[in-house]
Order: structure tokens, then C-alpha cells, then sequence
């Protein structure tokens, strides 16, 4: 596999073997490889979990919703008492 990257990003890539952080320029593809999966798959955790579930709340009982805009409203009249 060969990939190329932008100037700032092989440089980026060079310190860190320079530092000694890692032992090749392939492991620090590899560690932030790793690292983009760990984010994603954190995202869709909490996609699935914590938003999924406020949507369904706010599916089932539409009352308990307010709207963005009052809220700005009165965090707006809060701030001015």
C-alpha cells in the first residue's frame, strides 16, 4: 500500500519517528489509525445510546420538548433581570 500525504502531515509523521515516539513512519499510521476507529466507534456508541434514546423520549412524550428557540429566549431574559 503506498498513500501519500500532505507535506505537513509526512512531516508531522517524520518527527514523531525522529522523537523516538514511534519506530516507524508505518506505526504512527497505525496508532492513528487506530485512533480514528476508537472515535468512530465512540461516536456511534453515544449516537446509539444517548441520542437515539433523547430522540425516542422526545418521540413519546413531544410535550416535555422545548423548543431552541425558547430556551435562548429565556436564557435571554435571564440574563438581562
Amino acid at each position: 500500500m503506498s498513500i501519500t500525504l500532505p507535506t505537513e502531515m509526512a512531516d508531522a509523521v517524520r518527527a514523531r519517528v525522529r522523537s523516538g515516539q514511534y519506530a516507524s513512519e508505518s506505526e504512527v499510521v497505525r496508532d492513528g489509525l487506530r485512533a480514528l476507529i476508537a472515535r468512530d466507534q465512540a461516536v456511534e456508541a453515544w449516537l446509539q445510546g444517548e441520542v437515539a434514546a433523547a430522540y425516542d423520549a422526545m418521540q413519546a412524550n413531544p410535550e416535555d420538548v422545548i423548543e431552541a428557540a425558547d430556551v435562548r429566549a429565556h436564557l435571554a431574559a435571564r440574563r438581562k433581570a
